[in-house]
């Protein structure tokens, strides 16, 4: 961020009731890409930035834990892109299942559960085909027709890898998250059946 910034600090003028988020959007930054701490301490998107504060941009740490997020917001392709870039890695491939043939589709999750195994089955898979890194969001609520509802992203020294990859995470995601949908075309809702998840 300092060198895309092309400094270690920088000074900006926002309103008096400006929030992180605001920050972020002022400097041109995704919400996803980083994380803000307000005088040292993390914070999120909407705590209010005082004057005088000192605010620093982190982005994702060391240590190769997988980003994962299940959520009721729009996903964003570009910070789950930003969030596998990694020096020893010569691929970065981006999977986007999107809604087709029906105006919508209603997304439900245990969330809590969701997230647990869909960041288990992305350390296994970043570990059995060599990736640098791995990020997938789910969408929950409703997901208009052509809008994405599930993004993995991977990345790897090599594209064989990184393809092998993000494709065993979609596979493994769609068979054992608890995540269900129902597809919407005005008054008709249908459950779209699915199968029980490995024990």
């Amino acid at each position: 961020m300092r060198e895309r910034l092309g400094s270690a600090r920088v000074d900006v003028d926002l309103p008096d009731d400006a929030t992180v988020a605001d920050l972020l959007g002022a400097l041109e930054i995704a919400p996803r890409s980083c994380v803000a701490a307000i005088n040292r301490e993390y914070a999120d998107p909407g705590d209010r930035i005082a004057p005088g504060d000192e605010v620093a941009l982190v982005p994702p740490v060391s240590g190769g834990a997988p980003t994962v997020r299940v959520t009721g917001e729009p996903l964003d392709v570009a910070a789950l892109s930003a969030a596998v870039r990694d020096p020893r890695a010569g691929a970065v491939v981006l999977f986007e299942g999107v809604t087709r043939e029906v105006p919508e589709l209603e997304y439900e999750a245990y969330a809590e559960m969701a997230a647990e195994r869909i960041a288990r089955i992305a350390t296994e898979e970043a570990g059995r085909h060599g990736l640098c890194a791995v990020a997938v969001e789910h969408r929950t609520g409703t997901v208009p027709l052509g809008e994405p509802s599930v993004i993995v992203a991977a990345s790897a020294p090599h594209r064989g890898e990184a393809f092998a990859g993000a494709r065993a995470v979609i596979d493994r995601v769609k068979a054992e998250a608890p995540i269900w949908k129902v597809e919407v075309d005005g008054a008709d809702r249908r459950r779209v059946e699915g199968t029980l998840p490995p024990v």
